[in-house]
């Protein structure tokens, strides 16, 4: 072993078998089994360190993935390092994703520069679009006005799907407590605002999903949303199912599943035939997909790839620590069963 290699085979062996790797910066075992492989021959060769980390992003694009992945672009911009997009599509890349998501169309010749999709384009229907949304129909003619914008503007680019909300329980969202949608009103506000997004869809060949939020944690305006009506997945599923498109999907955030829910693989299993994209986060906290949080992302990434979903997973976690590592850490346990 050539004395400037910091570590033997031994010792990544013995590093894997403790639950860790020498070379993640958060501390998990995050080297899956081929980088592993690839690992030891560089070491075995005689090649210093330095050779290997400059060959590292180029190795993480070549090993093949059995699922696609992206990264949410606000939690990123807003938060940890701050990254503007330049930098962002150039970190997702690094870290092996193919595409940066829920951006605005100004952002999506940025991304085509870097070689990226936008796997799920914004609503464009206001910011925070899960406050005012097709629960209240009082709010219909403004957001079909703008999803119908995003919706061409999407299919003019060659963005493939767009998300949507059920929206906040309260008539008047600036009233919080006060004068609440009853159930049976928001399915059916839903459902007219629904079909008519699906016929948009539909014409422009743009998957609308609509994403389910949790209700519970109230600590962080990101984390999570109390108020909003679309907590019950069985709920939002069952509306989806009536409207009947092909153009209308759920949009399936393990993370929020997993607060109202659990029981995540068969959550999967039951929606698979209405899931059109799909989002992570550690829990609790919303932060990476790491050993400090209880979601067993091996299993889901495995249950994703079983079922034959062919969409992207997108990373939507609030960094604690260096991002680009969060990223790769995230790409890997997903993968870890595959």
């Amino acid at each position: 072993m050539p004395s400037h290699f910091p570590c033997s085979p031994g010792f990544l062996d013995r590093s894997n078998r403790m639950g860790y790797s020498y070379f993640d910066s958060g501390g998990e075992n995050a080297m899956n089994r081929t980088n592993r492989r690839i690992f030891l021959g560089i070491a075995a060769s005689g090649a210093s360190l330095s050779q290997f980390i400059i060959g590292e992003s180029a190795m993480a694009n070549a090993v093949e993935r059995k699922l696609k992945h992206s990264v949410v672009g606000w939690c990123f911009q807003a938060h940890g390092e701050k990254w503007d997009m330049e930098t962002l599509c150039q970190k997702a890349k690094l870290a092996g994703c193919t595409s940066v998501e829920l951006t605005h169309p100004n952002t999506w010749s940025t991304l085509k520069k870097h070689g990226l999709a936008c796997a799920i384009a914004d609503s464009g229907t206001g910011s925070p679009p899960f406050i005012r949304a097709w629960n209240n129909s009082a709010f219909h003619g403004e957001l079909l006005e703008k999803s119908r914008a995003m919706i061409e503007t999407c299919a003019s680019q060659g963005v493939q799907r767009v998300i949507a909300f059920v929206g906040m329980v309260w008539r008047d969202p600036d009233k919080a407590g006060k004068d609440a949608i009853p159930r049976d009103e928001a399915a059916a506000s839903c459902l007219k605002g629904w079909k008519e997004l699906a016929l948009l869809g539909e014409k422009h060949g743009v998957t609308v999903c609509v994403e389910h939020l949790n209700s519970r944690v109230s600590n962080h305006p990101m984390k999570g949303h109390p108020g909003y009506q679309g907590d019950d997945l069985d709920w939002m599923a069952g509306l989806i199912r009536q409207v009947d498109s092909p153009r209308m999907k759920l949009l399936f955030d393990v993370y929020h599943v997993q607060i109202m829910h659990g029981d995540l693989l068969n959550r999967l299993e039951e929606c698979k035939d209405i899931i059109g994209h799909i989002h992570t986060a550690g829990n609790p906290g919303r932060g990476e997909l790491d050993g400090k949080q209880e979601i067993a992302y091996p299993a889901v990434g495995e249950k994703l790839h079983q079922m034959g979903y062919g969409g992207y997973v997108g990373h939507e976690f609030i960094a604690t620590r260096e991002p680009l590592g969060g990223i790769r850490q995230a790409i890997e346990v997903c993968e870890s069963n595959l």
